[in-house]
């Protein structure tokens, strides 16, 4: 599939283009994307947006390395020339060896630039898919838009919108009087404020401007596609007058290129020509560095070089028939000649120009400064996503400034001690001793007046609003209000958690160095109360979405138990299964079991699941649930497999169990016995942060509600040895027996992740042999330990 570059964009195409727009999935839309463009015979083309984004959202770094596959054409091979009846000398097959055939190159004609298929996608996607893809472009670590010309009115866009779910994490290096601090930075990427290198290119070059970036940034992988990438083709179509941008992120070691996080920023194509995007560039820029085929006057680009020299920015100018090394003319103005040399020196030599220049004083670029910028409107200015915002900055005031457990305290009562309090007197109800009758009576009074305070309780103003806004909003403005909601929460203390993170390690690597005394001292004590308060800190300040519907679910519990609803306020939470359930359909993670608290909330979750069943049909499902050690990838591999959106970062992120519907395609449901596949995801097994807290009773009631819960569960190995999950094996074995007291059978799949020895199969065989005597074993301790 190729643009047609000599005719404009017809009106079928315009429309086409629109529909695009508004409709949801990157392989359907592509099909109508590229049937609004001049195509070819061959349909190979056609599904490759399709299968462009299916790689993406699993994650495949080569995402963009798609060939086309030529079936349509033949070979042409030196049975093609014309031969003379008469034996054919030496000389003359040299000579028709030599000749120049007639026929065209077809495979050239009918091939799809790599970058013209992201974009095809890009351009047809709406908000929502947009998003996704770039978020997972920059999982990928992929270079992403950041200036994108209209196809119909050439107009400048910033996508401003995809960029909202992107945080990058760094390591700041400073050094002072001979010593080095390193501090830790976690910030969403629309709100960092960096310094930013532009890259132009000014005429026609034989030096790849992308090839050399990739050198800045990561040599060992192509952050921007580039002339030698596989699949690259010498036409593109869609990226011209594309800047991208990507972050150089430090990991605060001493082979780290640059000390501090760095934008750079890449305009495709001849600068020269792409005049508006080069000026909205120029302003914004820290520095500017242009690739030039020569520097002479008479050149073309002289004028834009003038323009730039006399500017206040710095400027470094690359040029390609020169061989002289780094010459300073100016302040911060710099020329290096790129003849005769490797691309290694070059990239050297530019990092210590960049690094000097950026040492001193230089302006700062922050994405969300594109607002101010004239000449460019944000995809965010559309008035759905406007209605979104302003509903979620209206809920978000009444918590700015706020400390996350103040929040919860003051907004979010009903999930906080006073349900813990309910599920430990519950759990106690069921293991009654002494006399049964009496302490029962008493138990159930006291979780019925747990259940009258909450319901006294849980008028609060954020609720209210919540809830207002879920009912009262269209179901698209509703996206977009969740999805700002999030984003602003995120927003509101980054900085707290980087501090509490770096106060944790340091006291850390105090109680190491105090240990390796072997003294118990006053300050190893000391330090050890002071890193269990940072750790239950640390805990406390996650706050998102989860918490609003955990909230809902405990106002419905409260009302629903005491079967007498406050006066006015019936028909309001008798809806919240219903609200929850249309967004639990669309694709939203629903909490199943409260992490923190350790318990299901049954009247909530049944609820829920009742008005799924109302609004689908009974339908047949397969669950598939996850178990595994914190942090091994268990939300990521869910995340590759579905293309689901859990919570993914290092660390305990995922608390107690979270469940998302997906629905089976046409084409996949034929295969199976089911329509839908419940996803759920756990928090780890066997955490560090939970060491000496009940850690083995409270994962043993995960496992065994998640393995029970799902037809099948995967057991997420990452590495090659299997030992080092003896512990989590235990507690599955011991859930597997549980079962069968129960009459259920589900099935056991051991994922192993991150195995990358070539003969791991092999030589894991003597481990899997062990492993199996594991579990023979523990199969036959379980009954006495029980």
């Amino acid at each position: 599939t190729t643009l047609d570059e000599d005719s404009e964009m017809n009106d079928d195409s315009r429309e086409l283009h629109k529909e695009g727009q508004e409709k949801d999935g990157g392989m359907e839309i592509s099909v109508h994307f590229t049937s609004s463009i001049h195509t070819t015979t061959h349909s190979g083309a056609i599904n490759m947006g399709g299968n462009k984004e299916k790689r993406l959202m699993m994650l495949d770094y080569r995402a963009r390395y798609i060939h086309v596959k030529q079936e349509s054409l033949k070979v042409s091979n030196s049975q093609a020339v014309h031969m003379s009846k008469s034996e054919d000398t030496d000389d003359d097959d040299l000579d028709a060896f030599y000749s120049s055939s007639t026929e065209s190159d077809q495979s050239k004609e009918n091939h799809v630039h790599p970058m013209d298929v992201q974009m095809a996608v890009f351009h047809c996607s709406d908000s929502f898919l947009k998003q996704k893809m770039i978020t997972k472009l920059s999982q990928c670590q992929y270079a992403l838009p950041l200036l994108v010309p209209d196809l119909v009115t050439t107009n400048i866009e910033c996508p401003l919108w995809t960029f909202r779910q992107i945080t990058k994490i760094w390591k700041k290096s400073t050094t002072k009087d001979n010593s080095t601090t390193v501090t830790m930075k976690s910030m969403p990427v629309y709100n960092a404020k960096t310094p930013m290198v532009s890259f132009f290119r000014l005429g026609s070059m034989s030096v790849s401007k992308s090839q050399l970036m990739n050198a800045l940034i990561n040599d060992r992988h192509n952050t921007f596609f580039h002339r030698n990438c596989p699949g690259s083709t010498k036409s593109r179509h869609l990226m011209d007058g594309v800047a991208e941008i990507a972050w150089y992120c430090p990991a605060g070691k001493p082979n780290d290129f640059f000390f501090d996080c760095i934008a750079f920023c890449n305009l495709h194509g001849d600068s020269l020509a792409i005049v508006k995007q080069r000026e909205i560039l120029t302003k914004m820029s820290s520095v500017i560095v242009v690739l030039v085929p020569t520097l002479e006057k008479s050149h073309e680009s002289s004028t834009v070089i003038s323009m730039l020299y006399k500017s206040s920015k710095p400027l470094i100018v690359l040029i390609a028939d020169k061989e002289c090394s780094t010459v300073k003319t100016k302040q911060q103005k710099y020329k290096l000649g790129l003849k005769e040399k490797s691309q290694s020196d070059v990239s050297e030599e530019l990092k210590k120009i960049i690094r000097n220049i950026l040492c001193g004083s230089h302006t700062s670029f922050q994405l969300e400064t594109m607002a101010k910028v004239s000449g460019v409107r944000l995809d965010e200015d559309t008035e759905v996503c406007q209605n979104g915002k302003s509903a979620a900055m209206e809920l978000v005031k009444l918590i700015e400034r706020m400390d996350v457990s103040e929040i919860k305290e003051k907004f979010l009562p009903c999930q906080g001690q006073l349900w813990h309090e309910w599920c430990k007197i519950n759990k106690e109800l069921h293991n009654l001793k002494g006399q049964i009758e009496k302490e029962k009576d008493q138990k159930i009074h006291q979780l019925m007046k747990l259940r009258q305070k909450q319901c006294d309780m849980s008028n609060s103003e954020l609720m209210r609003l919540f809830t207002k806004s879920l009912k009262g909003l269209p179901p698209n403005d509703r996206e977009y209000f969740l999805k700002w909601t999030q984003i602003l929460i995120d927003a509101l203390s980054p900085d707290d958690l980087s501090s509490i993170l770096q106060s944790y390690n340091e006291t850390w690597s105090e109680v190491l160095v105090l240990k390796k005394k072997h003294e118990k001292s006053a300050q190893l004590n000391e330090k050890q109360a002071k890193l269990e308060h940072l750790s239950k800190k640390l805990q406390s300040a996650t706050f998102g979405l989860e918490h609003f519907f955990r909230e809902m679910g405990q106002i419905y519990e409260a009302h629903k138990s005491l079967k007498r609803p406050s006066v006015g306020r019936q028909t309001e939470w008798t809806k919240y299964p219903e609200l929850a359930a249309d967004l639990m359909i669309k694709g939203h993670p629903m909490e199943l079991m409260d992490g923190d608290a350790g318990h299901v909330p049954l009247l909530w979750i049944s609820s829920l699941l009742n008005e799924v069943i109302k609004k689908l049909g009974d339908q047949k499902i397969f669950v598939l649930s996850v178990l595994g050690v914190p942090s091994n990838g268990k939300s990521t591999m869910l995340n590759a497999m579905f293309g689901l959106q859990f919570a993914v970062s290092a660390g305990r992120c995922t608390k107690g169990a979270y469940m998302q519907l997906v629905k089976l395609s046409e084409e996949i449901k034929k295969d199976y016995k089911f329509e839908y596949v419940l996803v759920v995801d756990t928090e780890g097994l066997c955490a560090l942060e939970l060491a000496g807290n009940a850690t083995l009773h409270h994962d043993n009631e995960l496992a065994t509600f998640v393995v029970g819960l799902g037809n099948m569960t995967l057991i997420n190995i990452f590495g090659e040895n299997p030992a080092e999950m003896q512990d989590v094996l235990q507690i599955v074995v011991q859930a597997l027996m549980r079962m069968k007291k129960v009459k259920l059978s589900p099935g056991c799949v051991f994922v192993h992740q991150n195995v990358t020895d070539i003969s791991a199969k092999e030589k894991n065989m003597d481990g899997k042999r062990r492993l199996q005597e594991k579990l023979d074993k523990m199969a036959q301790q379980a009954p006495t330990e029980e």
